[in-house]
């Protein structure tokens, strides 16, 4: 995945511009083939550590479900992308 987020859109004459559609570069590491994904295709889990955060997604060419690690870096990306983020919480 593109560690920044490519924002599209823009504004029509004489036209208040709606919000920046906000993509996501990714790969499958299946098929190999690259794309751009939108937030809404994305989820992101945060966990107690690096081996419990992570993204997920699933491919859109071969139907793979993929889930990657998310690094501080990655993590602040999607979530100021608008990536929908489940915190994992640990056991007491």
């Amino acid at each position: 995945m593109s560690r920044r987020p490519r924002v599209t859109g823009a504004a029509e004459a004489g036209r208040l511009a709606a919000a920046p559609l906000v993509t996501f570069r990714a790969g499958c590491p299946d098929c190999r083939t690259r794309f751009e994904l939108g937030a809404e295709a994305l989820r992101l889990a945060i966990g107690a550590g690096p081996r419990t955060t992570f993204y997920s997604f699933t491919c859109p060419e071969c139907g793979s479900a993929v889930r990657k690690p998310a690094g501080e870096r990655i993590v602040e990306l999607l979530t100021g992308g608008g990536v929908r983020t489940l915190r994992l919480h640990t056991a007491p």
